[in-house]
């Protein structure tokens, strides 16, 4: 797939921020063995592995660029990205609830609620593509930035029957925010709630007036 007929799409998610992956790298990527750096690596072929120490890399340089401090590759953001990105993948389509909304599949994942920011992409043939695509991008370079993030989590899953043909997902988030994991959309109901729902009775009252729980 040529830079001429690779077809670009972004799309940036929000839930009180959204993440953005952008950046540039003081140093050359690593090449690998057959001599390519590995950030030009292709991921529409079969078998592509996309370098994540790279991408995590080359957001801590942007970050470290404009006084913030870097980003560590998280595996569960590893996972929740792959998750997403194959989700896309399956669907053919660009979108951050193809597999839930972003609250939901924060709750099933059990990572935290707050401090937490997803970007999604698609039709990037490579790692470099995908960045300088993230980069341009205000929202998602301004989200990227984001001071407190120290968490990264990037995928890439190919997607060959599709107009986009690969798709991408990366996390950033903030291990230290103090808010609480996601919940359920349905909160827990509580003994003391179903305690508190239960009307008063007389003394001798027939069991057939009791309620529990709002049930008779």
């Amino acid at each position: 797939m040529t830079s001429s007929t690779t077809l670009r799409a972004l799309r940036c998610g929000l839930l009180g921020a959204a993440a953005a992956l952008a950046g540039c790298s003081s140093q050359a990527p690593a090449p690998r063995p057959g001599g390519t750096p590995s950030v030009y690596q292709s991921q529409t072929a079969p078998g592509a592995r996309l370098d994540k120490q790279a991408a995590a890399d080359m957001v801590s340089e942007f970050r470290r660029g404009r006084g913030l401090p870097p980003v560590t590759l998280d595996a569960s953001l590893n996972r929740f990205a792959e998750a997403q990105a194959s989700a896309m993948a399956a669907s053919g389509k660009l979108s951050h609830d193809v597999a839930g909304s972003l609250k939901s599949r924060i709750a099933a994942s059990g990572i935290r609620n707050g401090g937490f920011y997803e970007n999604i992409g698609a039709g990037h043939d490579n790692l470099a593509d995908a960045f300088t695509g993230w980069r341009s991008s205000p929202p998602h370079m301004k989200n990227m930035l984001q001071p407190k993030a120290d968490r990264v989590g990037i995928a890439a899953v190919r997607a060959p029957g599709s107009r986009y043909e690969v798709f991408w997902a990366m996390e950033l988030s903030n291990s230290n925010d103090p808010r609480p994991m996601a919940s359920a959309d349905r909160p827990a109901v509580t003994a003391a709630q179903i305690n508190n729902s239960i009307p008063p009775f007389p003394i001798g009252a027939s069991p057939a007036g009791i309620y529990v729980g709002g049930m008779r």
